[in-house]
C-alpha cells in the first residue's frame, strides 16, 4: 500500500486512475490544480506524486520544482504527449519517470513500484563494501546515503539508483539501453531522455563544474561510465 497523491486536471483521467489505484490498494488523494497539490504535500507529505504537467495554475513543471526545493519524494510525470518538450524539462526539473496518457492503471502501478524499488534499502551482498569513498564522494549503499566532503547530497531516487548502479562497477561503461533497463527497469530506447536528464541532474549535485564532471563520464556515441578522472 502506498500513500500517493494524484495532481491531475482531466477529471475523467483523475477518477479512473484514483478508482483504479485504490482497487489495488493503495490511498490515493486525488487534487485538480497545482495550487492544491502543493498544498497537500505540505499537510500530509505523500510517498509518491503522479504529477500532471498540463495544470491551470501553478503548472506541473513548476510544482515539480517546487517539490525538488525541500523533498526527493518520487514524481512520476503523466503526460499526454510522449514527445512533448514538457516531458524533458520535467525530468530536468526532477522527476523521476513518466507515463504517456491515456495508460492502463496496471501499466502506472508497474512505474509506481520501479521507482519506490530505487529509494529501498539495499541488502548487504559479498560483493563489495557497503561504504566507499570516491574523491569527495562517501557512498554508503546499506543507509542509501551520499555525502560530498561530509555534507548529505540531496539525492531523487533516479538519481541515488543512477549512482549507486554506476559506482558499483568503477570504470565500466554502461550504454544508456543498459542503464534504462537496470535503473529504470524500461527497455524502449526512445526513453534514453531519462538517463541523460539524470546524468545532468546528478552532475550538478555531485560535480564542483558540471561542465568537466570527476565522477560521471560521458562515452561519446555509447552511455557512461563512473570514476574520478
Amino acid at each position: 500500500m502506498t500513500r500517493v497523491l494524484l495532481i491531475e486536471d482531466d477529471p475523467a483521467v483523475r477518477r479512473g486512475v484514483s478508482l483504479g489505484l485504490r482497487r489495488r490498494g493503495h490511498l490515493v488523494e486525488a487534487v485538480a490544480t497545482g495550487e492544491d497539490g502543493v498544498e497537500a504535500l505540505h499537510a500530509a507529505p505523500p510517498e509518491l506524486v503522479l504529477l500532471d504537467l498540463m495544470l491551470p495554475g501553478i503548472s506541473g513543471l513548476e510544482v515539480c520544482r517546487r517539490v525538488r526545493e525541500t523533498s526527493q519524494v518520487p514524481i512520476v510525470i503523466l503526460s499526454a504527449r510522449g514527445d512533448d518538450i514538457d516531458v524533458v524539462v520535467g525530468l530536468e526539473a526532477g522527476a523521476d519517470d513518466y507515463v504517456v496518457k491515456p495508460a492502463a492503471v496496471a501499466v502506472i502501478e508497474a512505474r509506481m513500484r520501479a521507482v519506490l524499488r530505487r529509494v529501498a534499502p539495499a541488502q548487504p551482498t559479498p560483493e563489495g563494501p557497503a561504504r566507499t569513498v570516491h574523491g569527495d564522494l562517501e557512498i554508503d549503499r546499506a543507509a542509501l546515503r551520499v555525502t560530498k566532503n561530509g555534507r548529505p547530497l540531496p539525492l531523487a531516487p533516479s538519481e541515488l539508483k543512477l549512482l549507486l548502479f554506476l559506482s558499483a562497477s568503477p570504470d565500466t561503461t554502461f550504454s544508456r539501453r543498459q542503464l534504462l533497463e537496470e535503473v529504470w527497469e524500461h527497455s524502449y530506447y526512445g526513453d534514453v531522455r531519462l538517463v541523460d536528464a539524470c546524468v545532468m541532474r546528478l552532475r550538478a549535485r555531485t560535480e564542483d563544474d558540471p561542465r568537466a564532471p570527476r565522477y560521471v563520464q560521458t562515452v561519446r556515441g555509447f552511455g557512461y561510465r563512473f570514476g574520478p578522472l
